[in-house]
């Protein structure tokens, strides 16, 4: 039987031990190239801390994570920049007093050289404007980061990495806090960028996942409980009892809901209704 190809990630026996508190315990997966991968598990099963081990701000205390068929070993997180992952998080990070343009601009200095960085560039390169355009954000170059709805700036910073060429993208929950239409235009932008890039999403928003994602990851308690398509992620029952069971704010960490049975029952019927809506 002839091997498949290589996948251009692979966590390989990850644990994460901090303080006596196992975090990350045996993780495994692998992400081929082109791959649109979704990453859930309720609040604390260790979706940030995996994403922190790859982008090397989380050592781990054992195992390995391999990019491109190399261990990144003790790599530090600048390098692995440079090797072509980029991140997202949760809350937006842009420079709110310069303008979309420059903030892209900056982005797009990453690869130029140290001597050149301060340089005034005349014009804009094509490779901003064609992220700017891609972004969904050329209309609005000339306003004042600062200025922008919450969902453009989360493009806004989504088109700063890829002005970088990255081959793998982690983005952490980049639908949180947008209006429905923002939703549909930034599903629309991942099924895009996956003709270029690797896309890895860390989300709760079960109605996006079950209309955008490709193949879902399920952690629980550090580890891996469940992997497959939407379909048979949302059938196996171990995903719900640990996930699918629970209201919304409590698999993003929001306050728990009273325990009644009713309660209970309640939660699981929205939280199911929320993965079978494809709106």
């Amino acid at each position: 039987m002839t091997p498949g190809p290589t996948p251009l990630l692979e966590v390989c026996d990850l644990s994460v031990e901090f303080e006596g508190f196992q975090t990350l315990d045996n993780v495994g997966l692998g992400i081929h190239a082109g791959e649109l991968r979704f990453l859930i598990g309720p609040n604390g099963a260790g979706k940030t801390t995996l994403v922190d081990c790859i982008t090397g701000l989380t050592r781990p205390t054992s195992g390995e994570v391999r990019f491109q068929g190399q261990s990144l070993g003790r790599t530090g997180a600048h390098r692995r920049v440079r090797l072509g992952i980029g991140r997202t998080f949760q809350t937006p990070t842009v420079f709110e007093r310069l303008t979309v343009l420059e903030n892209m601009d900056l982005a797009d200095s990453f690869r130029r050289p140290l001597a050149t960085l301060f340089l005034r560039r005349r014009g804009v390169s094509d490779n901003v404007a064609g992220t700017l355009e891609r972004a969904g954000l050329a209309a609005v170059a000339d306003r004042p980061a600062g200025a922008l709805s919450h969902g453009q700036k989360q493009w806004l910073e989504i088109g700063m990495l890829l002005v970088q060429r990255p081959k793998l993208l982690l983005l952490d929950e980049p639908v949180a806090g947008m209006s429905p239409q923002e939703r549909l235009d930034t599903g629309a932008l991942l099924h895009e960028l996956v003709g270029d890039h690797t896309v890895v999403v860390i989300e709760h928003d079960m109605a996006f996942l079950r209309r955008f994602a490709h193949k879902v990851t399920v952690l629980h308690e550090g580890r891996v409980v469940s992997e497959g398509t939407v379909d048979e992620v949302h059938d196996d029952p171990v995903v719900r009892k640990v996930y699918l069971g629970r209201s919304r704010d409590q698999r993003s960490g929001g306050r728990p809901l009273p325990s009644s049975d009713r309660g209970r029952r309640n939660g699981a019927r929205r939280a199911t209704s929320l993965l079978e809506t494809d709106s």
